[in-house]
């Protein structure tokens, strides 16, 4: 079944900072900011939420469309998703623009600062579900807000069931929105601390949810996930890593996951669990699209790590 994934493509630029930013800013000057820092660590990494979710569902075999604006300078990332046989036909070019990109800059103690320019992401309300041609099923991943109300809109004019999976767009929408894409989607997907957000800003909480979609998903990183659905709470356990490099992308691999099994009519625990493995593997590798597994070594690991078979 092919699965429209609404969201952002982007360049993530992660430079490393060979000391301490406490040893570098001041507070009583913090009125008047003026720092440099030399950042001999560099990488670039493709990303992008949209991106994220096709990488890894195309890994284990589904059929992953991504949709989004992109600038000028995307050339690397389409080779990147042509390798990969990633299918391009949703992804629109935006003259004059940059593909949005992340800059983040680390330093010794784990501390961030990140500055994203959306650059193309802005002009998302350009691309439209209906040109995506018969799709199964969809996700609303983060995007430019008025993108995601519009694909979700679309997504239900179309008949398309969606997870609504708001993300680090959860701050852009208020009750209102949230109650709009909670009645619009099939399946809602969020971290605990999204969780906690929609709950407050809806007055909903997880099991009233839960009844106005087919299930209400809440990861919880080490602790596992939360799956509100016909009325039960199922909890799923957590994969584990073999290495934890790098956590950033593991919310993307995980909804990748969750896509597959609703493509493939899986039951709920099974579901749950291809989706935490697949939030564990990408945990092994630095940056959000550089693990690699085939499917017949998923289907391996799945059976070592919770000790059943995997029928796909």
């Amino acid at each position: 079944m092919s699965v429209l994934i609404c969201g952002s493509l982007a360049y993530d630029n992660i430079m490393v900072f060979e000391g301490r930013f406490k040893e570098h800013i001041l507070p009583e000057k913090i009125h008047m900011l003026n720092v440099s820092f030399l950042v001999p660590g560099l990488r670039r990494e493709f990303g992008g939420c949209a991106g994220n979710i096709a990488y890894n569902l195309k890994m284990i075999g589904g059929v992953p469309i991504p949709m989004g604006t992109v600038g000028y300078d995307f050339g690397p990332y389409a080779e990147w998703m042509d390798l990969h046989s990633i299918d391009r036909r949703c992804i629109t070019e935006i003259d004059g623009e940059f593909t949005a990109q992340a800059f983040i800059t680390t330093d010794q103690d784990d501390n961030q600062i990140t500055a994203f320019h959306p650059g193309a992401m802005e002009r998302s309300t350009e691309n439209r579900v209906k040109d995506a041609g018969l799709i199964e099923i969809g996700i609303i991943a983060p995007d430019s807000r008025q993108g995601m109300l519009d694909h979700a809109e679309q997504m239900q004019a179309a008949g398309v069931p969606f997870i609504f999976d708001p993300g680090q767009g959860m701050p852009m929408f208020d009750g209102h929105d949230l109650h709009s894409f909670i009645e619009r989607a099939t399946w809602v997907c969020v971290n605990s601390y999204e969780s906690e957000l929609m709950q407050d800003r809806t007055g909903l909480s997880p099991h009233e949810i839960a009844k106005r979609v087919a299930a209400f998903v809440v990861t919880r990183g080490g602790e596992g996930s939360d799956i509100y659905v016909d009325g039960e709470l199922l909890s799923i356990p957590a994969a584990k890593p073999a290495i934890v490099t790098d956590p950033t992308g593991c919310g993307d691999a995980y909804r990748a996951g969750i896509l597959h099994g609703l493509t493939h009519d899986l039951p709920w625990p099974v579901t749950g669990r291809i989706a935490s493995l697949l939030g564990a593997i990408k945990v092994e590798k630095a940056g959000t699209q550089n693990h690699r597994m085939t499917r017949e070594d998923f289907t391996e690991r799945f059976e070592v790590e919770f000790g059943t078979s995997l029928e796909w």
